[in-house]
């Protein structure tokens, strides 16, 4: 782990840096190492636009597609093998931060298929394959949080597995998600489930908020609805992180963590910043609270240690401030619960796309190995 600089200080102030992306040329050259040993992250997050970022740029998949193709192997079975390789082969290279942490980061996610999103059944069966399939204590199945994928969050849960909840853009849905985790580790404790096994992170988006926001807010164009613009993101984050504070200190989750179960951190997700006038470190920088995980982009990551400026705890007493944020976007006319419901709706739809791009990539890499 590096020692004075802002990576370190972010880790020290309580904040788990995970890596938003995987490919096996970042397993194999030793770059996922380098990120570990000098840029302090002690996790990492994949979903299908990364995948098929990964497939489309790297050459280091030919073999294995090679041998698939000689095996017969579909699409569908080349795309399970192989990303489920890859984050197997991640978790071994993170185990050892896994077991320095008793559990808690050496993180690596993978995310059922996008088309299940709305199917509940459907992502069970899929959280169990992929679960079964990478058979590493410290992955984590990537499940959204739809109205369907609540149901499904509650009984991966009570199976024992370890649930990387994604897609959350609300505060009501947060709500939901962490209902959904708490009646799973009841389940769970019902069928004698060790529940110090059981580890979950709820991923937060900051940035889709901001990009959807500030757009409607240059549509609005007063100029109070313009001093808004930028602001949304952090505070429906800092909203989100006092609800958790507030739920975990219940007597519900207290009742469970004293009978060995975990919390279900806050995940700060999408938290490269797209808005060029804004400062690139800012999801960052102001997002900082214990016990929270921030998964970043390389890009954002490298800022941060460059030149982020880590000042301790950002969200704790910052609570106020952040209601009266959402407070004046409603007086503007933004409208909060269709802003957050179009993102879910585009959060699923760029991922069925990302999706489609990587089986059609793989096809048609399957065939020209065939």
């Amino acid at each position: 782990m590096s020692t004075n600089t802002p990576t370190a200080a972010l880790s020290q102030a309580g904040v788990s840096i995970w890596l938003d992306d995987l490919s096996r040329e970042r397993i194999t050259t030793g770059e996922l190492e380098r990120l570990i040993a000098e840029r302090d992250v002690v996790g990492v997050t994949t979903n299908p636009t990364i995948f098929a970022t990964a497939f489309a740029d790297g050459e280091s998949y030919r073999e294995a597609l090679h041998d698939l193709a000689a095996d017969g192997a579909d699409v569908e079975r080349a795309v399970f093998e192989i990303t489920t390789h890859d984050v197997r082969e991640a978790a071994d290279h993170l185990r050892q931060v896994y077991d320095r942490t008793n559990g808690v980061d050496g993180r690596v996610s993978i995310e059922v298929e996008p088309g299940v999103a709305h199917d509940t059944d459907g992502t069970i069966a899929e959280a169990h394959a992929l679960w079964e399939k990478v058979d590493r204590p410290n992955a984590m199945i990537k499940i959204p949080a739809t109205v369907e994928g609540l149901d499904a969050i509650t009984a991966a849960t009570a199976a024992g597995i370890s649930v990387n909840v994604t897609l959350i853009f609300s505060l009501d849905r947060y709500l939901g998600v962490m209902e959904a985790y708490l009646t799973g580790l009841e389940q769970a404790k019902a069928a004698g489930i060790d529940l110090s096994t059981i580890h979950s992170v709820a991923s937060f988006f900051v940035s889709p908020v901001d990009t959807e926001i500030d757009s409607r807010l240059a549509s609005i164009g007063t100029d109070e609805a313009l001093a808004l613009k930028g602001k949304a993101g952090i505070a429906n984050a800092r909203l989100a992180y006092q609800l958790y504070d507030t739920v975990f200190g219940g007597e519900r989750a207290t009742a469970l963590l004293d009978a060995g179960a975990n919390r279900q951190r806050p995940l700060w997700a999408s938290t490269g910043v797209k808005d060029p006038s804004l400062p690139d470190t800012l999801y960052v920088t102001e997002l900082v609270a214990p016990g929270v995980v921030n998964t970043m982009p390389e890009k954002t990551l490298e800022a941060t240690f460059d030149h982020g400026e880590i000042r301790g705890d950002t969200v704790t007493g910052s609570y106020d401030e952040a209601r009266a944020v959402l407070e004046a976007l409603a007086r503007v006319g933004v409208d909060y619960d269709d802003v957050t419901a179009v993102l879910e709706r585009e959060g699923v739809e760029k991922f069925t796309v990302s999706w489609n791009q990587l089986l059609d990539t793989v096809r048609a890499a399957l065939d020209a190995a065939r």
